[in-house]
């Protein structure tokens, strides 16, 4: 990895700063509300939908938004938007179905869901789960942060990995979800003012501006959505618009950062009116993130500079903003980048805790310990989550990849398991008990593993499926779905008590969800 110079200029470290120390004072305001696991995971469940909304805008559009989708424009083309085209389609089912079932009773898990729904075993799968997945984005995520600031200081990229992840975990560990959910919402106003300013400078810099951006980029075809052909074996629009499904049915229908935020709001009217405001914005700023990427492709066409050639991808959104922005603009740029990056960690391992708490600690222990040793572990539970995203951010550092969301689609097809399947079975069917979702589930993760282990080329050529790694999850839910249905079928599952656990068996009252 070429490591360019950049000469550190004051403004922009006093615009990083400034924004830093904001962040941080927001963590210690919000610390002395934290007296109980309640309001560490939920808030009080007192967030008006508004605020929800760009918390929730801010925890999905991560750096990953800010440099990973520029990085796969300037390097490909626009195919892996198609994952996100599916988007508004699950937000409806999220409206209608996800968040009234979520917010029966006072459920603080995603998982605690499957366990009525279900039973333990799929509860403590969803759960385990959900945290390897987290481990996994956290460290990309802040990996890809740490980029700008190496450039903008000069310092060594581990150095910055280790004090970028050492300074969310502090805020994180000490604010709990108050502290996340209100600097998520700093966050992402920061996130949409820095990404117009970047394009912006981006247009500007060319003599044709946008028309000779439109036309280089349709003349190397970097507009394209990629080829239509029904081939599982590359990434094709089909490849990566499937994969996009079993993504944002996995999301919006059991992922704890937004489950998290679905109860933390204060009424299921104000949980949709989130869920539709985030969905509004969500598409048309990947859209535009998308630009930046084809956008930085023409500019160094147009002015090519032998540095950037030797750069990853990753590499060249910050390179540009550190050598054709101004000093201060840069610095306030760079800040979007870190709030991008720091909206989605520190909600993932406020969500890393809760889990392990709720979940994977209070179900399984021998006797019942205070609220507040819960809330002890949880603190414990964060912060050793930080730790290893670090290592795992570390790793990312060393490893050969196209782009970091490249990887991320890789991660999330071949990690996601049987997820989504869990929940949509759990939602739309009545048949399928406890007893039928565990059996299923051995089969399937084991067909998880041989998909993944093939796809990750550690297995031989002759034992490998040819399907592309973005096809996994979806034949992996495919497979669970059907095996499960299978058993319940063949043990003649007797009628269930599943009321207010599935569309079906949702009083009217539930559906309005005006409390």
């Amino acid at each position: 990895m070429q490591d360019p110079q950049v000469q550190i200029r004051v403004l922009d470290v006093v615009a990083i700063l400034a924004y830093l120390g904001g962040t941080l004072g927001i963590a210690l305001f919000f610390a002395r509300r934290n007296t109980n696991t309640e309001e560490y995971f939920v808030g009080g469940r007192s967030f008006a939908g508004w605020v929800i909304g760009l918390s929730m805008l801010g925890t999905i559009v991560s750096s990953g938004t800010f440099l990973a989708l520029p990085a796969a424009a300037y390097a490909l083309d626009w195919r892996q938007l198609s994952v996100n085209l599916a988007l508004p389609f699950v937000a409806v089912l999220a409206v209608v179905v996800f968040i009234p079932l979520f917010r029966q009773g006072r459920t603080t898990s995603a998982f605690e869901y499957l366990g009525r729904r279900y039973g333990p075993v799929p509860r403590l799968y969803g759960a385990v789960s959900f945290v390897v997945m987290q481990l996994i984005r956290t460290a990309q995520v802040l990996f890809l942060v740490s980029l700008p600031v190496q450039f903008l200081t000069g310092a060594r990229l581990e150095a910055v990995i280790v004090a970028v992840g050492l300074f969310v975990a502090l805020y994180t560990v000490v604010g709990g979800i108050d502290a996340v959910i209100w600097t998520d919402v700093i966050q992402a106003l920061v996130l949409i003012v820095g990404g117009a300013v970047c394009a912006g400078y981006v247009i500007l810099a060319l003599p044709g501006g946008l028309g000779q951006t439109l036309e280089v980029a349709s003349a190397h075809q970097k507009l394209s959505l990629g080829s239509f052909d029904w081939d599982l074996g590359r990434r094709t629009f089909w490849t990566v618009a499937l994969l996009g499904v079993v993504n944002w049915l996995a999301i919006y229908g059991g992922d704890q950062n937004l489950v998290q935020r679905y109860v933390s709001a204060r009424s299921t009217r104000e949980a949709r009116k989130a869920t539709i405001l985030y969905s509004a914005i969500a598409l048309p700023m990947w859209t535009f993130f998308f630009f930046v990427g084809t956008s930085l492709f023409v500019f160094y066409r147009v002015f090519p500079d032998p540095t950037v050639a030797g750069l990853e991808a990753d590499q060249v959104l910050p390179y540009f903003i550190l050598h054709q922005v101004p000093a201060g603009v840069a610095g306030l740029v760079v800040a979007a980048i870190i709030a991008a990056a720091m909206s989605t960690l520190d909600s993932s391992l406020n969500a890393i805790a809760t889990v392990s708490v709720v979940d994977l600690l209070r179900p399984f222990r021998a006797s019942r310990r205070s609220d507040g040793e819960d809330l002890r572990r949880a603190r414990v539970v964060a912060s050793l989550a930080a730790v290893a995203m670090i290592g795992g951010a570390l790793l990312f550092a060393h490893l050969p990849k196209e782009s970091m969301n490249d990887v991320s689609l890789t991660v999330t097809s071949v990690f996601g398991g049987c997820l989504m399947g869990l929940f949509m079975l759990g939602f739309f069917t009545r048949r399928v008990d406890g007893r039928s979702a565990t059996q299923a589930l051995v089969p399937a993760v084991a067909f998880n593993i041989y998909l993944g282990l093939g796809g990750l080329g550690l297995l031989p050529e002759a034992l490998v499926l040819p399907v592309h790694t973005y096809w996994v999850g979806f034949l992996v839910n495919a497979a669970f779905i059907l095996l499960a249905y299978l058993a319940s079928l063949a043990r003649g599952t007797p009628p269930l008590d599943l009321d207010g656990l599935t569309v079906w068996t949702m009083s009217r009252g539930e559906r309005g969800g005006g409390e």
